[in-house]
C-alpha cells in the first residue's frame, strides 16, 4: 500500500506558532529565511531540514519534540 505523504501532517508547526500567538512571518524574520518557505512548512508541503527544526525549537523556545506528530501512539 502506497502512502500519499503529502496527506500526512509530519510536523506540528502551524500548531505550535498558534499555541504561542506568532505568526509565520515572524518566524521566517527569526530564522532568515523567506514567508513562503515557512508557509510550506506550516502546511506540511515540504519539510524542514533536522538542522533547521532545531533552530526553529531554539527560536520558539519549545522541546524539538514538540514540533512532530508522533509516528507511534502509546
Amino acid at each position: 500500500m502506497l502512502i500519499n505523504m503529502s496527506k500526512i501532517a509530519i510536523n506540528r508547526l502551524k500548531v505550535v506558532l498558534a499555541e504561542l500567538n506568532r505568526t509565520n512571518k515572524w518566524l521566517s524574520e527569526q530564522l532568515g529565511k523567506s514567508e513562503s518557505t515557512v508557509s510550506r512548512w506550516c502546511t506540511n508541503e515540504i519539510q524542514p531540514s533536522l538542522e533547521t527544526l532545531h533552530q526553529v525549537a531554539k527560536v520558539l523556545n519549545v522541546d524539538i519534540r514538540d514540533l512532530l506528530n508522533p509516528t507511534k501512539r502509546k
